[in-house]
């Protein structure tokens, strides 16, 4: 049960750069997404376009947030090791 205070520590460090790492990604999924969805409505696309284009941007937005989470979380793994 009683975990020394330095691996509690760890284990609240790690869940707080999850939430950090899931937030940002989101925010820059959304940030690039963004703009696909403003085109859509400021050019009044309808049908297969406004599709491919929201197509386009979901695809781009959710690799630039994956990419954001696997960021985050490969460097705190590497600082972790080095014991920072």
């Amino acid at each position: 049960m009683g975990m020394g205070r330095e691996s509690r520590w760890e284990k609240d460090a790690m869940t707080v750069e999850i939430v950090f790492a899931l937030v940002t990604a989101a925010v820059l999924a959304a940030a690039v997404f963004a703009p696909a969805l403003v085109l859509t409505l400021a050019f009044d696309l309808s049908g297969s376009a406004s599709k491919g284009v929201l197509t386009g941007g979901a695809l781009v937005g959710g690799a630039a947030g994956v990419w954001r989470l696997v960021r985050v979380l490969y460097r705190f793994d590497v600082e972790r090791r080095k014991g920072h």
